[in-house]
């Protein structure tokens, strides 16, 4: 996006501050009782429960990055305003840090971010999940200084789809419509004048795109289905002849996966082998810390266990795939932060897998007796807030860790 010229205002490797901010996110972020979990093989038995810590867990190279660029930011520019587009991460507590620390979260509205209020003496954030090209220029023409955290990941699924835009494939991308990520990397598909996209959800929205390619469902039917998750001007019958498909890198990974093969399947069965070949292109833009996670839990999720608990923010797409995966196997409770759990009350307040935008309290939810519960944590959950689960949760059974 920056050029050269942009030296003075656009920074994407932060500003040579790293050792000075350590102390800080240390303080903040670090948990004592995850790091004895992980010198004890991941497992903490006191009375009769026993946890079992996934193998990976919590915080991911792209958000140790992008939080410590937003510490390192307010370091370089004490008495700056700095703002920040929308939530840097999926985590209330970190959010909640920042804004304590002076950076100020813009949240969008119906149409989009509000940047009036932004000088061109001010710092601006831009998140992990990195900001439309709309919103990119609109910061640009303001001239402030810009702070770029996007995820590495993110930046490989951009290159992805613009090599699709730019080749003439509609970019078919499995992701969550209205999510940070999947608007922004939408966007570099409008970079070409004929870039087209549709966002999936899930396989059952695939295959509505799959029975259109093979005659049994209309354009008018795709039209309405998919609505905001298309883009202007999109014509099925144009727009779905050449299909590249990418997704947003915290989606489920084997459903990314089915959902591309089931597409090209769909193209080699309607027209043959040769234009699957030609007109279909797919690649796992699935991040390498998302798979490490879901491969984590799937891996203890062999263990006899009682119930897992998934820490992440309710709007998490990386926790909610987690939890997805656990809920498979044992009941799960996906809360956003320890205090989810109130040992006081014998309550939790959680988020049920696999119901959009809803949330529950539920008493007594530890069952009587011996139990192993299994945790682990979206990626943009630190420690110290695994840790305060794990305490709380023993804590529910007049339980204290001596670690």
């Amino acid at each position: 996006m920056a050029t050269p010229a942009d030296a003075a205002t656009y920074f994407r490797k932060g500003f040579g501050l790293k050792t000075e901010v350590q102390g800080d996110l240390a303080s903040d972020y670090d948990g004592r009782l995850v790091d004895y979990l992980r010198a004890h093989d991941y497992t903490l038995a006191v009375g009769d429960l026993t946890i079992r810590l996934a193998r990976e867990f919590g915080f991911c190279y792209g958000v140790e990055r992008a939080v410590e660029y937003a510490y390192q930011t307010r370091r370089k520019f004490p008495d700056r305003r700095i703002y920040l587009v929308g939530e840097i991460i999926h985590n209330p507590h970190v959010n909640a840090r920042l804004g304590e620390m002076g950076i100020q979260i813009l949240m969008p509205g119906l149409d989009g971010f509000d940047f009036s209020g932004v000088r061109a003496d001010d710092v601006v954030i831009m998140p992990a999940f990195g900001v439309t090209i709309g919103d990119f220029e609109a910061l640009r023409a303001v001239g402030c200084v810009l702070v770029d955290t996007t995820c590495g990941s993110v930046l490989n699924v951009w290159k992805r789809v613009d090599s699709y835009a730019r080749d003439g494939f509609t970019a078919l991308i499995h992701g969550k419509y209205y999510h940070e990520e999947t608007r922004a990397t939408a966007s570099q598909v409008r970079k070409y004048p004929d870039g087209h996209y549709i966002v999936v959800r899930n396989m059952d929205e695939a295959l509505l795109v799959c029975g259109f390619i093979e005659g049994t469902v209309d354009a008018a039917t795709i039209r309405a289905r998919f609505g905001e998750a298309i883009s202007p001007g999109f014509d099925p019958e144009r727009h779905l002849r050449r299909i590249g498909v990418a997704n947003q890198t915290t989606m489920l990974a084997r459903e990314s996966l089915a959902i591309g093969e089931a597409v090209g399947a769909a193209i080699a069965r309607a027209r043959g082998a040769a234009a699957r070949a030609e007109d279909f292109r797919t690649f796992d833009t699935i991040c390498s810390a998302t798979q490490e996670r879901q491969d984590a839990v799937i891996e203890l999720l062999k263990e006899p266990l009682d119930l897992m608990v998934v820490i992440g923010g309710f709007n998490s797409s990386n926790t909610i795939s987690l939890a997805a995966l656990c809920a498979e196997r044992v009941p799960t409770y996906h809360i956003d932060t320890a205090t989810g759990i109130d040992p006081e009350r014998q309550s939790i307040h959680y988020r049920p897998a696999g119901i959009h935008h809803h949330e529950a309290d539920r008493a007594g939810w530890l069952p009587a007796g011996p139990l192993r519960i299994g945790v682990t944590a979206g990626a943009s959950t630190p420690n110290n807030k695994i840790g305060e689960t794990v305490a709380r949760i023993l804590a529910s059974r007049g339980l204290v860790a001596d670690v």
